[in-house]
C-alpha cells in the first residue's frame, strides 16, 4: 500500500503529514526524532497500514512543513501541541495510539497528560515511547545540539548518506535500500548546489529555552493508559536507572508499562525489522 501526502493548516503552520490506510482504521500518530522526518516510519507503517491508519507527521523545521517564524517559541513543545492538536481536528481523529521517536516520544508524552491542552489526555489511547524517558542525559543533549545544530553540506546525496550512515549508525541495522531511502527522504539543496539533511537548524533552540522543558515526571506521573518503553540497548540518552524508576511511578506503579531492550542498537531503534515491528503490534492489540 502506498501512503498519501497531505498539508495541514494548523496552529498558523502549514504542516506536511504522510497516511497510510483506511481512515475508518484505529488511528496511530506516529512521530519523529528531532532532526528527522515522518518518513522515518515508512517501513513500520507499511507493516501496520492493513490494521491501523497511520499518521505520521513532519514536525515544524523538519521535512516538508513550515519552517519556525520565532525558533525560539516555535520548536518547543508546546507549540507542537498545539499544532498535533489542530492535526487530529483536521483530520477528524478523536482517539489514537501514539508513537514516538525521542522528541516524537516526548511531545507524545506531553500530549497525553493534558496539561497544555487538557482535551489530549482522553484521546490518546497508549503510548509507545521509542527510546525516550521523562529524564534524559545531558551528556547526549550535548552530543545531539552538537551534530544538529550545524548540519554539514555535500556535494552529492551519496556523500551527505555516508554521513547519515556514521551519524546514525545507533539506529540499529539497515540494508542498504534502507539507508538509501532514508538519505532520499532527509535531503534538500541549497542555494548553492550542495545538499544538506532536511531540517532548520535553529530545531536545536528548544534546548535553549529560559525554563527547560525536562525533566517530564510530573507529566508522566498523570498517565493512566499503555505505555510501552523501547530502549537501545546501548542508548546514551537514557539509563537503566531512569528505566526502573519509570517502574515504580506513574503508569508504572499502576501495572500499565511494559519496557522492552533492544540489542544492537543505541539511540534509537529505527524500528525498521520484523522483531520491533512485533513487539509495537503485540502493544498496539493489547493496548486496543
Amino acid at each position: 500500500m502506498k501512503p498519501s501526502s497531505h498539508y495541514l493548516h494548523c496552529h498558523g503552520f502549514d504542516l506536511h503529514v504522510t497516511t497510510w490506510g483506511d481512515a475508518s482504521q484505529p488511528a496511530v500518530i506516529a512521530w519523529h526524532g528531532l532532526a528527522r522526518t515522518g518518513r522515518d516510519f515508512d517501513w513500520l507503517a507499511e507493516q501496520l497500514c492493513n490494521d491501523y491508519h497511520v499518521i505520521c507527521p513532519d514536525t515544524i523545521g523538519r521535512g516538508l512543513s513550515q519552517w519556525a517564524r520565532d525558533p525560539k517559541e516555535d520548536y518547543s513543545f508546546v507549540t507542537y501541541t498545539r499544532i498535533a492538536w489542530d492535526m487530529l481536528q483536521a483530520l477528524n481523529v478523536h482517539q489514537a495510539h501514539w508513537i514516538g521517536t525521542s522528541m516524537g516520544g516526548a511531545l507524545g508524552l506531553v500530549c497525553a497528560a493534558g496539561l497544555v491542552q487538557p482535551g489530549f489526555k482522553a484521546r490518546i489511547r497508549s503510548l509507545l515511547l521509542n527510546d525516550i524517558a521523562p529524564e534524559i542525559s545531558v551528556a547526549a543533549v550535548d552530543r545531539i545540539k552538537a551534530y544538529a545544530g550545524q548540519p554539514p553540506a555535500f556535494d552529492t546525496v551519496p556523500e551527505l548518506e555516508a554521513f547519515f550512515r556514521a551519524a546514525y549508525a545507533p539506529f540499529g541495522a539497515l540494508t542498504d535500500a534502507q539507508w538509501r531511502h532514508l538519505s532520499e527522504s532527509s535531503t534538500r539543496r541549497l542555494p548553492d548546489g550542495r545538499v544538506t539533511p532536511h531540517y532548520d537548524p535553529h530545531i536545536t533552540q528548544q534546548f535553549f529555552r529560559e525554563v527547560p522543558e525536562y525533566p517530564m515526571w510530573t507529566e508522566y506521573d498523570t498517565l493512566d493508559m499503555p505505555v510501552m518503553v523501547m530502549r537501545g540497548a546501548n542508548s546514551d540518552l537514557i539509563s537503566p536507572d531512569t528505566i526502573q524508576t519509570m517502574r515504580t511511578r506513574g503508569p508504572g506503579a499502576k501495572g500499565l508499562l511494559r519496557t522492552e531492550e533492544i540489542a544492537g542498537c543505541g539511540h534509537a531503534p529505527a524500528l525498521n525489522v520484523p522483531a520491533q515491528w512485533q513487539l509495537v503490534r503485540d502493544f498496539l492489540k493489547a493496548a486496543s
